[in-house]
Parts: C-alpha cells; structure tokens; sequence
C-alpha cells in the first residue's frame, strides 16, 4: 500500500479504536442478563468484553499520534472497517458459547445481526442459553438505526464530520435534510424515536402473552427489521394471530422513515404520515400485495378459506417485503409467485430512512417517474417535465444518481448470484440468497429457505452472502467506493 493510503488508514484506524471501546459497552445487556437467569454464559462475555476494549485501547493507542480531523471521504473507510471489526468482536462469546462454532459461522451469524439480515446459521436456538439469544438481537437492535449514527449522538469528542459518518451509514438518496441544527443532535432524536416504539412493541409482546425476553428479543429484532428469533421455527412457534398482527404493525412502522415519525410526534398529527408520498406509496403496495397474494393462494387451494390465506399470506409478506424476515409458516412451499414476489418486494418496498435495506421506495418513484418523462420525450422531444414526488421536485443530478445506484445494485446481484453458482449451489437458492442477502431480508428459497437456513453453505458460499450483506446495508457505493484507485488519491 503507499504511503498516502497508510496515512489515510491510520487516522481512521484511531477512531475505530474509540468505537469499538463504546461498542463493548453492549456487552453490559447479556451480562446482567446472564446473571440474572444463570446461564452459565457470563464469563463468555466478560472474556469478549475485555478482548474487544483491549483491542480497540490498543488500536486507538498506536495511532493516536496520527490523529486528525477526518476528511469527508474517511466516513466512508470508517463505516465499512467498523461493521467488519465489530462483527468479528461480536463473534467471540458465540465461538466460547457454541461448541465446534466456526469463526466463518460466528462471522456470517454477527454480521447478520449487525446488518439487520437476519440470516442464521444456528438450529437448536430455544437450547441456546438466554443471554446468548438476547445478544444475537441486541445486534440486530444496534445495527436497526446504525451503530455509527450512535457513535455520532454520543461521541461528539471524535474529531470527525458527523455529516460525513451520518451520510455514509444512513440508507436512501436523501440524506442532506436534517431534522435539527446539528447532526449530533438529529442521531440523537432518531434514537429517541428508535427506543421509545422499541419500548411500546416489547409492552405490546409481553400483553399479548409472550416472556419477557421473548417480547425483548422480538422487538429488537422488529424494530431493527431483523428477523432473529429465538426458536427455530420463527413466528410459527407461537401460532397466535395476535402476536403476528403487533409483528405486522410494528414492522410497517419500522419499515417508515424514522424522520416521519419524528416529525409526526413533534407536530402531534397523524397527517404527517399522509404528507410522506413514500410512506403512502409504501403501504399501498404492501397492502395490495397482501390482498392479492392472499387470493392468488386462496384460488389455488393453498389454504381452505381466504381469511387463512390473508392471515398468512400478510404477515410473511410483510415480513419479507419490509426485509425483516421472520416467518409464520415455509412460504418456499407455496406457488411460485407468491414467495418470488416477496423478494422483488424486499427490493423496493421501505423507505429511506428506515431500518430497511434494498433499492427503497423513493429511489423506486424516482426510477419509475424518469423512465415515465423519457417515454414523454419520445413522442414530444421539445417537452420540458420535471421529477415530482409529492411536492418535493428532483433535481436532474438525484435522479441520475439514482440510476447510477439501481444499475450498480442489479450488477452486485449478478456478480455475487454468479459466485455462488460457480461454488456449486443450484439457481434458485444462489439468486434467492443473493437477493435476500443483499436486501437484508434473511430467508431465501430452496436450501435456504425459510424452514432451512444457512448452515448448509460452504464456507466459501458463507463468506460471499456475509460480503453481500455488508455491501447492501452499506448501500453498495459507500462500500464499493472503497475498491477505485480514486478513493486512495490524495
């Protein structure tokens, strides 16, 4: 490496050090809780604990003679080395805790914590000791707003742009627009907003009949749109309407941009809701598609009745569709469409500024109202049309980039769907495992449908979806800028 990219890692590698002291912080939930329940698993993190502050005290002390102000580009070094370091921290009271866990499995299951996929390698989870189980969703929990959108609310004293970090991790094109004065303080109000519905989903969990760390446990998971459960059959366990009914509505919330909600409960009016064009649009086609792929099922004789069929065709729709990813029954098993059409949902149908992955809705309008203008222009050439969503008009410069983003976006899915085929894994689960990997979805079809999981992959075919996990809750360009020579020029 030159000597330019040396002196750009460094300064980097010095604040990464203070994050992963602050994010070993985490380790203070499993540990009480572990105490509590005596589950034997309190030393494994302990053990973590001090390995991660050691680690970072260590990274942060031989570098701090390279610190500096962090030039704008770095956010994005920072976030992508971030989500690696702490993935591989968060690892190791998995490996301590699960015999004959491999670092590739403990990896892939922490990274799909992180990046809110969902994805797991493990069986046997209602075995697994309780602290185990809540740090797997206390993952997901951290990485539902981002960790580094946390680390700019709280650690003002890191001498970086928080623009810079905030822009790198927050999904959707629409990142400029700030709700305060400060960045700091915008991080700040998200995770207010982000921890007070967390705590009215787990109230909600616990009187709809659930344990405590149960409600715990799948309210981060929701909240996050993650997808972790703590048993292997996922939602199906509890088999209770009531419980899938609290999962849809706090999904769809979570599925909204945390702005919106903000903003909403600063106004104290629900037409704010009915101002955000992405929002309506969002669950227009969620609720449509609920509608007709419950008839779809219905017609086949998938279910007896259509009220079964809309009971499940919504909630693993939902699910899939805002990419959180439980699941109520084995989908796989349904008639084609249905499951291929939550996938292509999972791509487009939450907003920017959710916890949700994929192309987002707004770049989906955006999309879909350029290619309608350039239709306009063939017939009239001399016609002038601007982009509008809602009241909100897109400058020309957006809209390219949006084009640049979903051209980008369908080439990873192709490049990571075509390794995976090269390794030897049939069509459909590769282009099902890319998709839902790479849109943070969890479950994909086949081998690793939704009543299987991942434990099957090579470790190649492992490492390939871990990568594409992190290359879509990065958003592609914030990790993909990382490989162009231009990245490291001074």
């Amino acid at each position: 490496m030159s000597s330019s990219g040396v002196h750009r890692i460094l300064p980097v590698v010095n604040v990464l050090g203070l994050l992963q002291i602050t994010f070993s912080l985490a380790y203070f939930m499993p540990i009480t809780w572990s105490l509590i329940v005596s589950d034997g698993a309190v030393q494994y993190f302990v053990d973590a604990m001090i390995f991660g502050m050691s680690f970072g005290t260590a990274m942060w002390f031989f570098t701090r003679k390279f610190k500096r102000e962090l030039q704008p580009r770095d956010g994005f070094l920072l976030v992508t080395l971030s989500w690696v370091l702490m993935a591989g921290i968060a690892a190791v009271p998995l490996m301590l805790a699960i015999d004959g866990l491999s670092f590739t499995d403990a990896f892939f299951e922490t990274m799909s914590g992180l990046t809110t996929t969902g994805a797991t390698v493990l069986t046997g989870l209602d075995k697994l000791p309780p602290s185990i189980n809540l740090w797997r969703h206390e993952l997901n929990w951290l990485g539902g707003m981002g960790i580094i959108v946390l680390a700019v609310a709280i650690l003002p004293m890191l001498g970086v742009g928080g623009m810079q970090l905030y822009k790198a991790e927050t999904p959707g094109p629409m990142k400029d627009a700030k709700l305060t004065a400060r960045i700091a303080d915008t991080a700040k109000a998200l995770w207010l907003v982000y921890f007070g519905i967390t705590v009215a989903c787990i109230a909600s969990l616990k009187v709809a009949g659930l344990s405590w760390l149960d409600a715990v446990c799948h309210a981060f998971a929701t909240m996050a749109l993650g997808g972790f459960s703590t048993y292997d059959d996922s939602i199906g366990h509890f088999n209770s309407p009531l419980v899938e009914f609290i999962l849809i509505f706090f999904m769809l919330v979570a599925a909204m941009n945390f702005a919106t909600h903000y903003l909403a409960f600063r106004q104290r009016s629900l037409r704010t809701y009915l101002a955000d064009s992405e929002a309506v649009a969002v669950v227009i086609v969620i609720a449509s598609s609920c509608f007709g792929v419950a008839l779809y099922l219905r017609a086949l004789g998938t279910y007896p009745d259509f009220l079964t069929a809309l009971r499940h065709a919504s909630f693993n729709l939902v699910s899939i569709a805002t990419d959180c990813g439980f699941a109520s029954v084995d989908f796989d098993k349904w008639p084609a469409f249905a499951p291929w059409w939550m996938l292509f949902l999972s791509c487009v149908a939450v907003s920017s500024g959710s916890t949700g992955g994929g192309i987002k809705m707004i770049r989906t309008l955006i999309f879909v109202r350029h290619g309608a203008r350039e239709m306009l222009r063939l017939i009239h050439p001399a016609a002038i049309r601007l982009i509008h969503i809602g009241r909100m008009t897109i400058p020309d410069a957006v809209a390219t980039s949006v084009l640049g983003f979903i051209l980008l976006y369908l080439m990873s899915i192709v490049f990571m769907t075509f390794l995976l085929v090269f390794s030897g894994l049939d069509f459909v689960s590769s282009l099902s495992a890319i998709i839902a990997c790479i849109n943070n979805a969890g479950p994909g079809l086949n081998v690793v449908g939704p009543a299987q999981n991942y434990a099957p992959l090579s470790d190649f075919q492992t490492w390939v979806c871990a990568v594409t996990m992190l290359l879509g809750r990065l958003e592609v360009l914030s990790m993909v800028v990382l490989f162009t020579p231009y990245f490291w020029r001074n």
